[in-house]
């Protein structure tokens, strides 16, 4: 029979009685509640440092995708108007209210609303002759060909008044010039114009082969207005040439042809009485007249259009003993039918062109790309951009279109941010970032790759230097240095974290730089003697007494170091200045300049190298000395049983097992010196070059934005491009962490059982 179970006992089935567990302590239910909020805390702010990144990235994000939108064009008005044929040009106000033409008759002005006429003042030089040839260059400078072999030089412009709220624009034409180009009686072919501050430039041709140039310079009279002084140049061309299309830049340092047989003679004008030839460039195929020829916004690349409806584009190229030369850099998106008429922006390097057909293609200059295609009505016409490359008007025999364009950052593509781009006077395509210049025809020059390059290169020489140091340092601490001395040189070398970059950067940008511009070949010679002197410190110490030697604890030995390695700085120093004399020529800033080619600036990738890395050694070696110093002793302690040396024992044992941490502390570092801002901006000449060469600066990613953000209008391209860069910087940096992390798991998976 089985025992009674007592009073209070619990038995479970067969087997021992189970003793109740004692009613919890309000004292440990305290501290559940206070572990339990403190895990809540700490996942809150977790969770908060996340959503606070995906914010940034957000809003980063919305400032870069509109860079990428396509260009677009709606229609907005179809306008019927009394012209009766193709006008000779067309062109709009800034404000796109007022729509004009050139016909046969002279200016006709339209409202753009409703195609009302609005009244323009006649040029009273025409005297009824009719318009024969037109060149409309931007801000409403033109010039009329005549069909008695005169040239109109005027400008038209809108002026605006209020009546009220409401701005009524009222269209104003100054005649500025009548001049005598051809025979009389015999109309002008074909008109080319161009105006500066100083001068007037115009080529005219009443003849197939033969061209009136003029020169009207700009002088003040006494009663204080302005008189023309005109400089007449007549120019017969190789027999047999038919000229088909003209243009002349705003310099006068160039007049450009265009021929029946499909070339491009270009003439050397800088001599104003005497345009020299300067050769002949291909415009197309050959036999295929040039039909339209046109310069982008500064006068700098030129665009001739064929009458196979072939778009090409030809720049100005500096060649070898001082002389230029033509040069075809690019082909657009070619045309159905011939090509009527080009029309520049005047904001940017965008332009329009029109075909006998009626349709329009917005390009863009400078990467080649088709922005637009819009269809102007059949047959031929004549087209034109607003001055703000916001609209274009089209207009045919009786009809006006107009569309508006939103294309706000035409310069922005994949491939000019990441690709080479043949820009306006270089020799080739090239990657370059210059987003700012002097004059209003600049191009911002967008290409990242050369703040990306510069941000791994100074990253590369930071890390060249302080992983080496961390590692080795860390090592040495953790493993061989007195405990009592560890005390002192850890808490040294962590409180260096602390120093602000900004001082840093002061530092090594005004008193590193010029020292060691001074020390240049010592500092490359230091590694060879301490290699050497090191080493026979160490024989030299071996052959001390044994009694001596036992004087100094162990892990103290480094203190005897320290004056070597300064011994052998000052050495490397002193054998630096006598090879520089020896075998330097007496300057290796000159040898390296004749010799391999390689300048040297006082800023530079080797400043930038020791300064940053002396702002990431602490990081380093912080992290990889406490996983260093967290290896399990028994690992040591059976590696000395098995008779391995306490070197073997640290190199081959403990630094194996502490390698997950090792390599993160080499991947908090690479974060650290990739996000660097001030150190690079004060210690490197901050120049956006593409050079391995130590001796030359660089301009990184994060300091590329503080330098220019705050300079940049709000909603710009400019402005968009920073927030792409610093997009790119949280890429690289999550990129590279997320690899590192993972080869940090397989490393500590690896030796996890050890």
């Amino acid at each position: 029979m089985g025992v009674p179970a007592q009073v209070g006992e619990v038995r479970t089935g067969g087997g021992l009685p189970r003793v109740p567990s004692p009613p919890a302590s309000p004292r440990a239910g305290r501290r559940r509640f206070v572990d339990r909020l403190a895990r809540g805390f700490v996942s809150l702010g977790g969770i908060t440092i996340i959503a606070a990144i995906l914010m940034i990235l957000v809003v980063i994000l919305l400032e870069v995708i509109p860079l990428f939108r396509k260009p677009a064009a709606s229609l907005e008005r179809r306008l019927s108007v009394p012209l009766g044929e193709v006008p000779l040009a067309v062109g709009m106000d800034e404000y796109r209210e007022c729509l004009y033409a050139v016909t046969r008759e002279g200016l006709r002005g339209f409202a753009a609303a409703d195609g009302r006429p609005m009244e323009i003042p006649a040029l009273a030089s025409l005297r009824g002759a009719p318009v024969t040839a037109v060149s409309h260059r931007g801000r409403g400078s033109l010039a009329l060909g005549l069909g008695d072999g005169r040239i109109v030089l005027a400008e038209v412009g809108f002026a605006a008044s209020f009546e009220g709220s409401r701005r009524l624009l009222r269209a104003e034409v100054r005649e500025i010039a009548s001049l005598a180009a051809g025979p009389e009686g015999k109309p002008v072919r074909l008109l080319a114009h161009a105006a500066s501050e100083k001068e007037i430039l115009a080529a005219a041709a009443a003849a197939p082969d033969r061209l009136a140039l003029f020169r009207l310079r700009k002088r003040k009279s006494l009663v204080g207005g302005e008189r023309l002084e005109e400089m007449r140049v007549d120019l017969t061309l190789e027999r047999g040439t038919d000229v088909t299309a003209l243009a002349v830049d705003d310099r006068g340092e160039n007049l450009f042809v265009g021929t029946s047989r499909g070339e491009v003679l270009r003439f050397d004008w800088n001599d104003p009485r005497n345009p020299r030839p300067a050769g002949a460039t291909a415009a197309g195929p050959a036999g295929v007249p040039v039909t339209v020829l046109g310069f982008l916004l500064g006068d700098r690349t030129l665009i001739a259009g064929d009458g196979k409806g072939g778009v090409a584009g030809f720049q100005m190229l500096l060649q070898e003993k001082g002389w230029s030369r033509l040069v075809r850099v690019r082909d657009f998106a070619p045309h159905q039918a011939a090509v009527m008429d080009v029309s520049p922006s005047g904001r940017n390097k965008s332009f329009l062109t029109a075909d006998a057909s009626g349709a329009l293609h917005l390009h863009y200059g400078t990467t080649g790309d088709l922005l637009l295609s819009l269809e102007g009505g059949g047959g031929a016409c004549r087209a034109a951009l607003s001055a703000k490359g916001d609209g274009v008007v089209a207009v045919g025999k009786g009809e006006f279109r107009t569309w508006s364009v939103g294309n706000p950052h035409p310069e922005v593509t994949a491939r000019s941010l990441f690709g080479k781009v043949w820009y306006e006077g270089y020799p080739g395509p090239e990657f370059v970032w210059q987003s700012t210049g002097a004059t209003d025809d600049f191009e911002s020059k967008y290409s990242l790759i050369p703040l990306i390059f510069g941000t791994l290169k100074g990253t590369f020489y930071a890390l060249a230097i302080a992983v080496p140091v961390a590692l080795l340092s860390a090592l040495y601490v953790s493993q061989f240095l007195h405990p009592g001395l560890k005390g002192v040189v850890k808490p040294v070398i962590e409180v260096m974290a602390a120093l602000p970059s900004v001082v840093l950067g002061f530092v090594a940008g005004l008193w590193l730089a010029p020292r060691v511009e001074r020390l240049v070949p010592g500092l490359f010679l230091s590694p060879l003697v301490l290699v050497t002197l090191i080493p026979l410190a160490l024989m030299a110490w071996r052959c001390f007494p044994t009694s001596w030697r036992r004087l100094v604890r162990p892990g103290m030995e480094v203190a005897l170091l320290v004056p070597v390695v300064v011994l052998g700085m000052a050495i490397a120093f002193g054998l630096g200045r006598l090879a520089e004399a020896a075998l330097l020529e007496g300057d290796y800033r000159g040898w390296l300049h004749g010799a391999l080619g390689l300048t040297y600036d006082q800023r530079n990738s080797l400043v930038v190298g020791l300064a940053m890395g002396f702002a990431v050694i602490p990081i380093i070696f912080t992290i990889a000395e406490d996983s260093l110093s967290n290896v399990p002793p028994h690992l040591a302690a059976a590696s000395l049983a098995l008779g391995a040396t306490p070197w073997q024992t640290a190199v081959r044992v403990i630094l194996p097992t502490a390698s997950p941490g090792i390599f993160s502390a080499v991947m908090i570092g690479f974060g650290r010196a990739v996000g660097e801002t001030m150190i690079v901006l004060m210690a490197t000449g901050n120049t956006p070059i593409m050079d391995l060469s130590p001796f030359n600066g660089f301009r990184a990613l994060s300091a590329n934005i503080a330098v220019e953000l705050p300079e940049t209008s709000e909603g710009s391209t400019h402005f968009r491009v920073l927030f792409l860069a610093a997009f790119l910087l949280f890429l690289m940096t999550f990129v590279v962490n997320t690899a590192a992390e993972g080869i940090r798991l397989r490393l500590r998976k690896r030796y996890q059982g050890l």
